[in-house]
């Protein structure tokens, strides 16, 4: 077994990678910023090390005495300038894999993206060998650029950067590449987003019956990361991570409602949300505001875009089929939310 770091451990998804990888018994070191919340991994017993993906020198130190990286910290937002998506998504994670190999550390999981074959609507179902196409092409997006843009196109340059230098510096690296994730701790891709909305009593949202979306549940997630880890795979390998098949959008939100007890707004259509959106968008960015609108471009497609990708090589690869159903994890996911508090 090896001493594992984990990179953006107190965040979402990597908060359920330390839990998981601490069940099996795994000594577990989590790089943290100064100052970050330690809410979702203060229960663990991992050695905290303090540093920032995007200075190496904090890298050097924090990855000695480890022979295993999980590096998942980025910038995941629909929100900023692109510098930070930059400095964060690219400059961090080839900074990663900088220091892995001065530290000489040969193994790595890193954390990819779905989003770097494109998000936009369409009816084919999308797998690892798959063309980069990153770039959404919104209305007007030439003259004002779609910030969800700025996670997708730093998400593929990170992946393009990192894949080369693992093959040039003899590293073996492991990609995984998630659908949409929802799970205990999520608040910020969406899904919690859509339900406390809901929860206040907002007749209508956006959305469609129409269309199916890609998710997976967090722990499953976690679950893929050990799965990966344990096979040790040489050289470098990309694979999406997700549910076995695909549902319908309409279906997802309203099992969220429904185990929520919540009534579920009914679906307002694409042509009347979008213009506001487009509105509230640019009113915020011309204002320099700090906090994303409730609405956006990017916010508002993903409700009515048709997203579809194969999880079958991480099955022959990994061996990963997804253990909980889509019912099962909203289950859980809803119940830590009222236990919380949140709901």
């Amino acid at each position: 077994m090896n001493n594992v770091m984990i990179t953006g451990a107190t965040g979402f998804i990597g908060s359920h990678i330390a839990h998981y990888f601490c069940k099996q018994g795994i000594h577990i070191g989590c790089l943290v910023r100064e100052g970050s919340s330690l809410t979702n991994i203060e229960s663990l017993p991992v050695d905290l090390r303090y540093g920032d993906i995007r200075n190496i020198d904090d890298l050097l130190k924090a990855f000695a005495g480890y022979d295993f990286i999980i590096h998942n910290a980025a910038k995941a937002s629909d929100w900023g300038t692109y510098q930070d998506f930059y400095d964060m998504n690219a400059t961090g994670t080839l900074n990663v894999l900088k220091a892995c190999k001065k530290t000489g550390i040969k193994n790595i999981i890193l954390t990819g993206s779905n989003s770097v074959y494109g998000e936009e609507n369409n009816d084919c179902i999308k797998d690892e060998n798959s063309p980069y196409h990153s770039h959404y092409k919104y209305f007007a997006d030439n003259i004002f650029p779609c910030r969800l843009n700025y996670y997708r196109d730093t998400k593929a340059l990170a992946k393009k950067a990192a894949l080369q230098f693992a093959q040039e510096n003899g590293l073996n690296i492991t990609m995984m590449e998630p659908v949409w994730v929802y799970g205990e701790r999520e608040f910020n891709t969406g899904f919690y987003e859509y339900l406390s909305t809901a929860a206040s009593g907002i007749p209508m949202l956006p959305g469609s019956k129409k269309n199916k979306f890609h998710v997976v549940y967090a722990d499953d997630v976690a679950y893929a990361y050990y799965l990966a880890y344990r096979k040790k795979l040489e050289s470098t390998h990309c694979i999406i991570i997700g549910n076995q098949k695909a549902e319908n959008m309409d279906k997802i939100y309203t099992l969220f409602c429904k185990e929520a007890g919540i009534k579920k707004p009914l679906n307002i259509s694409k042509s009347f949300i979008y213009p506001a959106a487009f509105i509230m968008e640019l009113l915020y960015t011309l204002f320099g505001s700090r906090k994303p609108p409730l609405l956006t471009r990017g916010r508002v497609n993903m409700f009515y875009d048709n997203i579809e990708f194969s999880t079958k090589k991480a099955e022959q690869v990994l061996g990963f089929k997804n253990r909980y159903s889509l019912e099962e994890g909203i289950k859980k996911t809803v119940k830590w939310y009222k236990e919380n508090g949140f709901l």
